[in-house]
């Protein structure tokens, strides 16, 4: 960049560098293939994890490798084999088009990057390129809408310890969340305006569960019920993932002129019964019973088609329906590349 500054009758030029700022987007990642192999590689990082299972070394260490990746791996490696497309995994194949719409969209002043928190693109190589690039600045985003332990965190920590290791530490900002961001709402409500609502007995806001324990690390003492995260958010639980999953469903919810009535908020993916409720399988099991024949399913924890949206809702979740008395159940997209999800982005990096 050129500066010019008149000093007695004289012009002096000087030249400065122009500041760059960096962008990372981390979403949780996805196996290299859905083959056994590379499917146990996935879930081996992924599970060993101390903010995914938070408990005693020893016994994480001994239930994951010893008997959820022996006995899983064959059983997911089929689920992820009806999950893979022509352009391979949906959530990298998302996340590569996020990566590159984002970048026209921010032009040559930024560079962005994506990673992955398991597998690859792995963190570890791409913040390495990064230094290379010798930015000024770096936006970080966490790409899951509601904060919690076992993603936005373990992907901010991780992103910590690498970037300490650069000999020239830029200015680095973290975007937590943005479960209320007022584009991200929209372009929800964008996605479901394929269909019409009035022609739906009942709809679902499923996201993904969490231990219960988790929940209340971020209550400082205290629980979800005493706090009352299914109706307020608040300074005491502005962390809490439950409060802010209910909070994303009031701000939709509003927007569509929804009653209480009309729809439900669960949580799907459990592993016991000791994780947030009421469960997603469940509800849609007693909405069958009770006569609903027509279904449609949000999910505002995933910001592109994958395993839990894709398998879980539209397929597994399907049969549940079906099987106690519904008809079909509709999955609104998630947000993938929509033009107003690369907004959001632009929105989030911009007013960091």
């Amino acid at each position: 960049m050129l500066k010019y500054k008149k000093l007695r009758n004289k012009i002096i030029i000087t030249f400065t560098a122009m500041s760059k700022k960096g962008v990372l987007l981390i979403n949780l990642g996805t196996p290299n293939s859905p083959s056994v192999k590379d499917v146990r590689k996935y879930l081996t990082e992924f599970l060993n994890d101390p903010y995914v299972i938070d408990i005693n070394w020893l016994a994480r260490t001994l239930l994951v490798n010893l008997i959820i990746v022996p006995f899983r791996s064959p059983k997911s490696a089929k689920i992820y084999q009806k999950l893979w497309t022509s352009n391979g995994s949906p959530l990298l194949y998302y996340g590569h088009e996020i990566e590159k719409k984002l970048q026209t969209e921010l032009g040559s002043s930024y560079g962005v990057h994506l990673a992955m928190r398991y597998q690859n693109p792995s963190m570890n190589k791409v913040i390495a390129e990064m230094e290379k690039k010798e930015y000024d600045e770096l936006i970080i985003i966490p790409l899951y809408p509601q904060y919690a332990t076992s993603s936005t965190k373990t992907s901010i920590e991780k992103a910590k310890k690498l970037l300490n290791k650069w000999s020239t530490k830029p200015i680095v900002k973290f975007v937590e969340y943005f479960y209320n961001a007022p584009l991200f709402i929209d372009t929800i409500i964008e996605q479901s305006k394929q269909y019409k609502l009035v022609d739906y007995d009942h709809i679902l806001f499923s996201y993904h569960g969490l231990p219960t324990r988790q929940l209340n690390k971020v209550h400082h003492n205290k629980t979800c019920k005493e706090l009352n995260c299914k109706k307020k958010i608040g300074e005491h639980n502005q962390y809490c993932y439950q409060a802010q999953c209910y909070e994303t469903t009031r701000l939709i919810t509003q927007k569509l002129d929804l009653k209480n009535d009309d729809y439900s908020v669960g949580f799907q993916s459990r592993l016991d019964n000791k994780w947030v409720k009421p469960y997603s399988d469940k509800l849609v099991e007693q909405l069958a019973k009770d006569g609903k024949k027509k279904l449609l399913v949000f999910s505002p924890a995933f910001v592109a088609d994958c395993l839990e949206t894709t398998i879980e809702i539209s397929d597994e979740y399907q049969e549940i329906f079906t099987k106690n008395g519904g008809g079909k159940i509709q999955l609104v997209p998630s947000l993938n590349d929509h033009p107003k999800w690369i907004a959001t982005l632009k929105e989030l990096i911009l007013t960091n």
